[in-house]
């Protein structure tokens, strides 16, 4: 199917897939007269990455766990599946800690808004 087929079969937007595809996430076949052609298996790996993305994972870890979804179910690939997931919760932990300092700095703000007088918050 061409892009905009794929777009509406994804949600992904036609600008998406093309950024998917410079990432190297994706690899759409390619027509005779150059049109990317997008299989359901890509369309599939697509709403794979928009769902990794919406969890706020960065593209480069995105990027390694498809590369090892593909590499096939040997005792290598596991290892590394479980590097990825010690990686995933690496970054949520992260994410955790920013969120907790974030939650410091609203709660500091607050007291100092209350303490001047400001009592709509």
């Amino acid at each position: 199917m061409r892009i905009s087929e794929a777009s509406r079969a994804s949600g992904a937007s036609a600008r998406s897939l093309r950024h998917y595809e410079d990432e190297g996430l994706i690899v759409p076949g390619r027509c005779g007269n150059g049109y990317r052609d997008y299989c359901p298996a890509t369309i599939d790996r697509v709403l794979v990455i928009r769902s990794l993305l919406e969890s706020g994972l960065p593209v480069r870890l995105i990027r390694e766990s498809l590369t090892r979804l593909t590499d096939g179910p040997d005792a290598a690939a596991q290892g590394q599946c479980a590097q990825f997931l010690l990686e995933v919760r690496g970054y949520r932990d992260r994410l955790a800690a920013r969120i907790a300092l974030l939650s410091e700095q609203q709660a500091a703000l607050d007291t100092y808004l209350r303490d001047a007088g400001h009592t709509d918050l």
